[in-house]
């Protein structure tokens, strides 16, 4: 019962995305919030409040055109600006057969994640452990 709960509702999430289109990579830029992780296995997590969120910052290359840049943590301030820790994570989008992935690159590793859906204020990524990590359009805090 439990495994055809997790079937069901894989197939439906999946059966709505829509295709990841080449001109929807720009949305890829800015500040991402992580929303909830489902794992492999069906169970969610939700995230609520995040004490670091994601900055990327993709373009295309001069020589090739291929979408190049980075990924980096950043901590929010009441005021609006970002602390950070310096650290940033190379990426390159690639495109096999009209699926888009984010290939990561540091100094101690390298890995890559499909884009399953990009819009405006939703960004969804899974790795390929089948971990589907689903982020929002990070808004700034306001004091007022």
């Amino acid at each position: 019962m439990k495994y055809s709960l997790i079937l069901v509702l894989s197939f439906l999430m999946f059966s709505c995305q829509t295709e990841v289109k080449k001109e929807d990579l720009g949305k890829l830029n800015g500040y991402w919030e992580i929303k909830e992780v489902t794992l492999s296995n069906g169970e969610t997590k939700d995230y609520k409040v995040n004490e670091t969120i994601d900055f990327f910052e993709v373009k295309p290359s001069q020589s090739d055109g291929v979408l190049n840049g980075f990924r980096q943590k950043v901590m929010p301030q009441f005021d609006g600006s970002f602390k950070t820790n310096g650290i940033k994570e190379s990426i390159k989008v690639l495109e096999t057969d009209k699926v888009y992935f984010l290939e990561y690159k540091t100094d101690y590793g390298k890995w890559k994640e499909e884009i399953i859906s990009i819009e405006d204020s939703l960004l969804m990524l899974k790795s390929k452990q089948n971990i589907i990590y689903t982020y929002k359009k990070f808004k700034p805090f306001s004091l007022k």
